[in-house]
């Protein structure tokens, strides 16, 4: 991975060095990465597509993205949670997405551990968003070799997932999750991004 500070692309702006290189990084770093989100299922896929991406790059997931929710019904929590043995083989035949046991198994226990989270609080996101502080993070970093694979926050989030029974929650995936739905802005500084997330 580039570790330069910033990368400038055809366009002029400048952008995270990771994001270049394929135009769904760039897409995706664009509209998506930093943006706070709120939204309870889009919540739900992010914590799936991370625990799904680990050991693989990022890329490979954003390729599949579609084809996760074609075959996990948009990321319905309430459907995914219902999923038996007969849905599972077929998810495990399933070119469209990554067809790893473990990940699959832990996709369709979150979705359960999911749904005890929001009887609890009434919601995943009044529940996640309490776990890293509740209002986004800016961070500074100046080089992508600055920014932290893991930090105090994502470990309690970390342990507060497994201890209600979430899978594929390491304090790294956390961490990413936190970047993915803006609790962090970790654009770096001087990406058009950075500014304009706030």
């Amino acid at each position: 991975m580039d570790n330069s500070p910033l990368a400038a692309t055809p366009d002029s702006k400048l952008r995270c060095p990771w994001a270049l290189g394929h135009p769904l990084y760039v897409d995706y770093h664009d509209r998506e990465w930093g943006v706070p989100v709120h939204d309870d299922r889009r919540l739900f896929e992010l914590l799936v597509l991370e625990g799904a991406q680990a050991g693989l790059s990022w890329l490979t997931i954003l390729r599949k993205r579609e084809g996760f929710r074609r075959a996990f019904d948009g990321f319905d929590p309430g459907k995914v949670a219902g999923y038996d043995r007969r849905k599972i083989e077929a998810l495990l035949c399933d070119t469209g997405i990554i067809r790893n046991r473990r990940k699959i198994d832990a996709a369709i226990g979150n979705a359960r551990a999911y749904l005890a989270v929001v009887a609890e609080f009434g919601s995943f996101d009044a529940y996640i968003w309490n776990l890293a502080g509740g209002k986004p993070v800016r961070n500074d970093w100046r080089s992508l070799a600055d920014v932290p694979p893991r930090t105090v926050a994502s470990d309690g989030m970390s342990a507060d997932l497994k201890r209600r029974g979430f899978a594929f929650v390491g304090s790294t995936i956390c961490y990413a999750f936190m970047q993915a739905t803006g609790m962090v802005n970790d654009h770096l500084v001087g990406c058009f991004r950075h500014a304009e997330i706030g």
